[in-house]
Formats: structure tokens, sequence, C-alpha cells
């Protein structure tokens, strides 16, 4: 019954080791911006007068064909009086397109825009060196850390397992040093 207490209390206490985590502080050495060129797409106005030429309504023309022709009929007498009527019409249609004018050019204000690719330079990560234990590493980062940066350290047997534990597999392939950071040389 101890024994078995005892391996329970072994195994409660291994598996608390196993999800044991660590608050740590390294301390930054160095901390390089990773600049990239970015393109940027602005709209380009510009603003430039542009005269347009004055339109004619007609109405001057019409008026003066109206009125010339009730003179030249008030005028004319028997088969003249048709000839008269329109002379009067082609007269006053003439004086009355002179009388309206050229119309007046209308300047107005055209905006003019396009899109244009513009290139900024931009800091997109830091690759911040620091050191830890002794030792340094290099890690790249969204953000500048600061003077410091937390790490999160996970404790790892160094030696065989005791206590009636099975041991734990071989370990295969490479090393993995902590996540996104490497051992400086």
């Amino acid at each position: 019954m101890k024994l078995r207490n005892f391996s329970l209390s072994v195994l409660a206490l291994a598996g608390l080791g196993a999800v044991a985590q660590a608050q740590e502080v390294g301390r930054v050495i160095s901390s390089t911006p990773v600049i990239h060129q970015v393109a940027v797409t602005r709209p380009v106005c510009t603003t430039e007068q542009v005269v347009a030429p004055g339109q004619k309504s007609g109405a001057g023309a019409a008026m003066g064909a109206i009125a010339g022709g009730a003179v030249g009929n008030a005028m004319g007498k028997g088969s003249g009086r048709d000839v008269a009527t329109a002379i009067g019409i082609f007269g006053g249609a003439i004086l009355g397109n002179k009388v309206e004018g050229d119309g007046r050019p209308e300047v107005r204000q055209v905006q003019n825009c396009t899109s244009q690719t513009f290139y900024e330079n931009r800091t997109t990560a830091y690759n911040v060196v620091y050191e830890f234990n002794g030792k340094q590493y290099t890690v790249q980062m969204p953000s500048d850390p600061g003077p410091t940066v937390r790490l999160q350290v996970t404790p790892v047997p160094s030696g065989p397992v005791t206590a009636g534990f099975p041991p734990p597999p071989p370990a295969t392939g490479n090393m993995v040093p902590p996540a996104g950071s490497a051992p400086v040389n």
C-alpha cells in the first residue's frame, strides 16, 4: 500500500514537472530593424482650366426671323408682300443671330486623377540578439522588445528516469532550440 501511494505521488509530481514552465528574462544585446520596400498605390490628381466655346441657343435668329417677317409683311403690298416677308424673315434671322453673338466661352476646372505606385521603406520585423544563461541566441520578432526579452523555459530531464517509470523514447532527428531562436556562434 505504501509503495502504491509512493508511486502515485511520484507520478503526480512527474506529471506536474512535465508541464511545469518558468518565465525567464534574457538581456537584449542588439535589436536591428528588418526593412523592406513596399509598393503603395496612391491617386495623384491635377486640376486644369479648360476653355469650352460658347454655344448659341438659336433664340436670336428665331426672334429676328419673326420680327423681320412681320416688318416685311407690313411693308409689302400685293405680290410683293410675299417677297418682302421672305426678305424680312431672312434678314431678321441674320440680324438676330448677330445680336445674340458668338456666345461667351466658358472656363471650367477639370480634375484629372491617375493611380501611381510609390515605394516606401517599412520596418517589417526586428532581428534580436539576446543573452540567456551565458549563451547568445537570435530570434526575429514582430516588434522591438526593449532591453529584455521574456522567455518561456520548459524543464527537460537530463538523466534516466527512476522510481519505476519506463525510460523515455530515444530522441530522433536534430535537437530543436526554443521556438524562434537559434544559438549564435
